[in-house]
């Protein structure tokens, strides 16, 4: 076996039968389920036991990251959602009109990824119109949310990734 075998081998572009693609899917999930708006979950949950230090660090964090997420939106807001539009686009013109595995892949991170941002968008500005009124709840519906989308979406990819592994086969 020489050297490009070896690399072939280890990094595979059939995306669904490598086990780094399974890797990052489950990472992204995980840290999108635990960072609520730029906030570590386990701040909310320690707030909502009571502790007025992390209530009042809590209060501060989202603020601070809710005025960030809606800058960022206001500034390049129309930009975002063009070049998401258009990636999103390629990748399902590239992955599902021409077969390329890989652009399906990347579609199946990248489509839940822009579902879970829009999310955190609409949240961020619904904490902002009501004062932060209820934060712990709203927090952790928010998270309820994500986690639903994260379900919905591992069960597609693992569905789409099975049926692909078994129908698709190898390139040699």
């Amino acid at each position: 076996m020489d050297f490009f075998d070896l690399v072939t081998e280890v990094i595979d572009l059939r995306s669904f039968s490598n086990l780094w693609y399974w890797i990052v899917l489950a990472t992204m999930w995980s840290s999108l389920s635990h960072w609520v708006l730029g906030v570590p979950y386990h701040m909310v949950q320690r707030a909502r036991r009571g502790d007025q230090a992390t209530e009042a660090d809590l209060r501060t964090l989202t603020e601070i990251n809710t005025r960030r997420i809606l800058d960022f939106v206001e500034i390049s807001g129309a930009a975002m959602v063009g070049s998401s539009a258009f990636v999103l686009t390629s990748l399902l013109v590239l992955g599902w009109g021409y077969g390329v595995e890989f652009a399906q892949a990347l579609l199946l991170l990248v489509l839940p990824l822009i579902l879970v941002a829009a999310l955190t968008m609409r949240t961020a500005r619904v904490l902002q119109e009501s004062g932060f009124e209820n934060l712990q709840v709203r927090l952790r519906n928010h998270r309820f949310a994500v986690q639903a989308l994260g379900i919905c979406f591992i069960f597609v990819t693992a569905f789409w990734g099975m049926y692909t592994n078994v129908t698709v086969s190898p390139l040699r």
